[in-house]
């Protein structure tokens, strides 16, 4: 997978988001939240933002895989 260093405040919006979606509590805009903010980091990185989003929820939904 991509070795992308994610910003904290990234990477918390995403553990927020799993974090309220596990307790069935996201909401529309949390969630919209964290799309915007992954576009914009892609962006700026210059990269796919497919790519950016799938390593982040991976970063943060299973990080026992982060040594792989």
């Amino acid at each position: 997978m991509a070795d992308i260093d994610f910003p904290d405040d990234l990477i918390n919006m995403e553990t927020a988001a799993w974090e309220a979606a596990q307790r069935g509590e996201l909401t529309a805009g949390q969630a919209a939240d964290v799309q915007a903010a992954i576009t914009a980091f892609a962006k700026e990185a210059g990269l796919d933002r497919y790519t950016v989003e799938m390593e982040l929820k991976r970063l943060v939904r299973h990080p026992e895989a982060e040594g792989d």
